[in-house]
């Protein structure tokens, strides 16, 4: 039955090209069933960097970093790479793996590895300025994911392979000499992990300082044996205009690994810097039940000039050819970069329920798509009654600290929010409202004082008032609409009584070219004492995001 099926899946899929071709069947035009012939890039809008992937049977599993942001290292689920949705963290609770004050703004947990073996899913990471490298694991990949054992190992961007006799590698990132022929050489190193002992054991070798002789920051390398070869990627480049995926090959699993001909493997660098994806690197491998080959890796977008979305997870397919006697694969195959929309993968089509745009606050605890700032240590808001209510506390926005802050990731380059606050402030160094962040240096807030409503905007650590309107209501509406590069701010008795607050806005303030760093942009609800002690709550009845 296998085979069977696989021979009618070949031929849908090559009735379906032709269609395509025809115009018969467009892209995203439906058939009977409503299935989708393409797929769209980005498959995770959003901030959602440095993408790892496995499968399990028919079920994926990706993860992402997530720099200082809690809970740490989103875990989604998709049975068709194309739809995913969110169902956990890997990093949960107080006590795990710590984001504590003073962690810099895109410090903390970097690209993590996600592998499933003999029952049990690993997600090996690394915790900058919070203890180094260190695995989790679950049986459930939606969580709780164990305490980290922690490795002592240098660099960043470990990853696990197991070969065929069971035994597990790390593979990190890092120049083991210490010395540098040309700038920035870095590289990918590998020694065994006992598992049972739970510690790196034996020699330590260096595979590889990259695919060419200048090659810098060789790093995020992942391990694979396919067709009987042993196959390393790795990103070089760093993670902007020069990022790129390189792949290397050999016999042995110690090596020598040789740099494949066709390197690199996949990037945009020589595209241009007007080309609207770029930054594309860091890349997974996955193979479906059918087959076929599929990468998953991270790029960047611009929109009216602007990377105002930061680093997103792409997909594209890869196919192995033999060259010269050697499996070689080519990404995208005729293409030779990411295509913004191209024939999807041939698995069931899948979609998932899409969360709803408006929050009413009814359950018991915060959905999952809510973000803090750094580890909550106390618990400072409560859900009841479907409210929202969060402590006005001394930490605020602007230091390296967990402020009563709770945000979600920033999706689309057309998008609106809106909330509905209840905060009568006691004094005038309290402020609750609205924020749009990207880091402490870099975000925009629209604040409730004692007598007004305040639009502030911070730039490279420079707080500006930007507009103040008399306000003396304990209740009001306050939201924001952003259309590329620009974005409105509005406040109001109630959602049919906005008025605009301030002029037109350049959400430059939290793009890369601007803010810089690895993490993204969120939106979200805020509070403060700004350093004062005096107390109070801020209450938010709904919160709502959606695309425009």
């Amino acid at each position: 039955m296998k085979t069977v099926h696989i021979q009618l899946s070949a031929v849908t899929r090559r009735l379906r090209r032709v269609l395509l071709c025809a115009g018969i069947f467009t892209a995203f035009s439906a058939n009977a069933q409503q299935v989708p012939g393409n797929f769209r890039n980005p498959v995770l809008p959003g901030f959602y960097p440095d993408p790892s992937v496995c499968r399990v049977g028919d079920d994926y599993y990706l993860v992402n970093s997530s720099f200082e942001w809690f809970p740490g290292l989103p875990v989604h689920h998709s049975r068709d790479l194309v739809n995913w949705e969110l169902i956990g963290y890997g990093i949960t609770r107080p006590g795990q793996v710590d984001l504590p004050e003073g962690l810099g703004d895109s410090r903390g947990v970097f690209a993590p590895t996600i592998r499933y073996h003999d029952g049990l899913f690993y997600i090996i990471n690394t915790c900058v300025d919070c203890n180094g490298n260190f695995y989790i694991t679950a049986t459930n990949p939606a969580g709780p994911w164990s305490d980290p054992v922690w490795l002592h190992s240098p660099g960043i961007d470990p990853s696990l392979f197991w070969d065929d006799d069971g035994r597990c590698y790390y593979v990190g990132h890092g120049n083991l000499t210490g010395e540098q022929d040309w700038p920035d050489q870095q590289g990918a190193w590998m020694q065994e992990l006992d598992l049972a002992q739970q510690k790196l054991v034996g020699r330590r070798a260096q595979l590889t300082h990259g695919h060419a002789s200048n090659a810098v920051w060789a790093e995020g390398p992942h391990l694979y044996k396919i067709n009987g070869t042993y196959m390393l990627m790795v990103a070089e480049g760093g993670t902007d205009f020069h990022h790129s995926v390189t792949m290397h090959h050999s016999d042995s699993l110690w090596g020598p690994y040789i740099p494949y001909h066709v390197n690199p493997v996949l990037t945009h660098r020589h595209l241009g810097k007007d080309f609207p994806v770029y930054a594309v690197g860091h890349a997974d491998l996955i193979e479906t039940q059918q087959g076929e080959w599929w990468s998953l890796m991270l790029g960047k977008r611009r929109m009216d000039g602007y990377t105002l979305l930061a680093r997103e997870t792409f997909m594209t397919p890869v196919r192995f050819e033999n060259q010269d006697g050697i499996p070689t694969p080519v990404f995208n195959p005729g293409v030779g970069r990411l295509s913004l929309e191209q024939e999807r993968p041939d698995l069931p089509w899948t979609p998932v329920e899409p969360s709803p745009s408006r929050d009413e606050f009814n359950g018991e605890q915060l959905s999952l798509h809510w973000n803090f700032l750094r580890t909550p240590f106390e618990k400072w808001y409560r859900l009841a009654d479907g409210t929202l209510e969060i402590d006005v506390r001394p930490e605020t926005a602007e230091r390296l600290e967990n402020p009563s802050l709770i945000a979600r990731r920033i999706c689309h380059h057309a998008w609106h929010v809106a909330t509905e606050m209840d905060f009568s402030p006691s004094v005038e160094h309290q402020q609750a409202g609205l924020i749009i962040y990207r880091r402490s240096t870099h975000h925009f807030k629209l604040v409730r004082e004692t007598d007004a409503l305040v639009l502030i905007r911070t730039l490279d650590g420079n707080p500006e008032e930007l507009a103040r309107v008399p306000w003396e209501e304990d209740r009001v509406v306050l939201s924001a609409a952003a259309k590329g590069a620009g974005i409105v701010f509005m406040a109001g008795p109630s959602e049919n009584a906005l008025r605009q607050i301030g002029d037109v806005q350049s959400l430059s303030v939290i793009s890369d070219e601007l803010a810089g760093g690895f993490n993204g942009p969120y939106a979200g609800m805020y509070a403060t004492g700004n350093g004062h002690t005096d107390g109070g709550v801020a209450s938010f009845s709904w919160f709502e995001y959606k695309e425009k």
